[in-house]
């Protein structure tokens, strides 16, 4: 396991943290996934909520749910190839699909028979389609900076370029990271990360201001342990997911964009919101890693989230007020 995502020691200090934990689940067809928690020891007053999370990364980029002061239990893993998770026996199961079965054997393997879903980036297209082809299963959704579905046609949308056009670009560039890729992995991995890195990426706007700067660059540089041409891979295969319909989703759901995002358009996310009937949208100052950047004011868009779920579902077992 690599060093910065160990399980903590009980005997360790946890000032740093709550204690990560992990296991192997195996998904649908065999494949072994490593599963995470931020309470291992279920001790945490709050519901327990499932994260899709953001393509190959990992659980540094959710500070709050990393925080002492955290207050709900997360349930989540490692996407196939990335992070401990092993990669498929058919390397091409690495679609939407195939992380929707993912979600469901975490689900399992943590004995929730439903539970609120939050997603970031295309985890959100995850967690969309795991609320529409298995309902029962979904109590809330909480969106942050993704969309459900067709979401390279909604990157770049600061250009104004049309829809079609933005995403044969995001396209493109996915293939040529792709065919870089191993070139790439001889180099990527030896490079120094640290705070330096983090101001770097804030000065080209690739990320905003970020408090944290030794804890971001913990998870830039985790993320970067997974070889590029694997992640482009998937990029790839994720591509494929095409919007889902919202009409079929009648859980209280919450998106939460950051307003100089590149990669997942605000507009594209507001107007998703406005299709739903029990949706509310909040754009905050930020990227793309805006749960890096305001990770308080994501949070408590999280706790307002359980709060709604709690009461579309009176007395139901792990529900706030329950």
């Amino acid at each position: 396991m690599p060093p910065s995502l160990r399980a903590v020691d009980d005997d360790e200090p946890r000032a740093t943290g709550l204690r990560l934990a992990f296991h192997d689940v195996a998904s649908t067809d065999g494949t072994l996934l490593r599963a995470w928690t931020n309470d291992p020891d279920h001790v945490l007053p709050g519901p327990t909520v499932l994260l899709c999370n953001g393509l190959g990364t990992n659980p540094h980029t959710w500070p709050a749910l990393l925080d002492p002061a955290c207050d709900v239990r997360v349930v989540s893993w490692q996407h196939r190839g990335v992070g401990g998770s092993a990669r498929p026996a058919e390397v091409c199961r690495i679609g939407i699909d195939a992380f929707v079965e993912d979600a469901l054997a975490i689900m399992d393997d943590a004995g929730l028979d439903r539970a609120p879903v939050m997603g970031w980036s295309m985890g959100v297209n995850t967690a969309f389609e795991l609320a529409t082809l298995h309902p029962e299963r979904v109590s809330g959704l909480l969106a942050v900076a993704g969309v459900p579905g067709a979401t390279f046609s909604t990157m770049l949308e600061i250009t104004h370029l049309p829809a079609p056009v933005r995403g044969r670009l995001a396209v493109g560039i996915t293939h040529v990271g792709r065919a870089l890729g191993p070139a790439l992995n001889a180099v990527v991995p030896h490079l120094p990360i640290g705070p330096r890195t983090i101001d770097l990426l804030s000065a080209v706007g690739f990320m905003g201001d970020i408090a944290d700067k030794e804890a971001a660059a913990v998870a830039v540089k985790e993320f970067l342990t997974t070889p590029l041409d694997w992640y482009f891979h998937m990029a790839l295969h994720t591509a494929r997911h095409q919007r889902v319909s919202l009409s079929a989703i009648d859980v209280p759901t919450a998106f939460v964009s950051g307003s100089h995002d590149v990669l997942a358009g605000p507009g594209s996310m507001r107007s998703a919101a406005a299709r739903m009937s029990d949706a509310t949208y909040v754009e905050l100052p930020g990227t793309h890693f805006v749960a890096m950047e305001r990770p308080d004011e994501v949070h408590q868009l999280l706790r307002d989230l359980l709060v709604r779920v709690a009461a579309s579902e009176p007395g139901r077992p792990g529900t706030p007020g329950s």
